[in-house]
């Protein structure tokens, strides 16, 4: 049964995969991947149009020390490829 709230998803990336990011080419593979998802599912993401997904950007690249904190992980000084890619994942279905 359906509740009368329902809200969006994430996009289909596994989150191990964005573990392995380290390059360039590695952030553009996934958002090409993000790309076809969206396409394939154009209003199944939580954020699904460019003002959702960018207020849900920037609040996902507020929110990655917490992230980072909550696996018991140091965040980086120095931003990198896998943190982007995890703020933009972040962002697909961010509230």
């Amino acid at each position: 049964m359906s509740s009368s709230y329902e809200t969006g998803r994430f996009t289909n990336i596994d989150p191990d995969e964005v573990s392995h990011v380290t390059t360039h080419t590695d952030a553009a593979d996934i958002v090409r991947r993000m790309l076809t998802d969206l396409r394939t599912h154009p209003t199944e993401w939580e954020n699904h149009t460019l003002e959702r997904f960018l207020g849900a950007l920037e609040s996902s690249l507020k929110a990655l020390p917490g992230l980072y904190l909550n696996r018991g992980e140091n965040f980086p000084d120095q931003p990198t490829w896998k943190q982007f890619t995890e703020a933009l994942i972040m962002a697909t279905g961010r509230e």
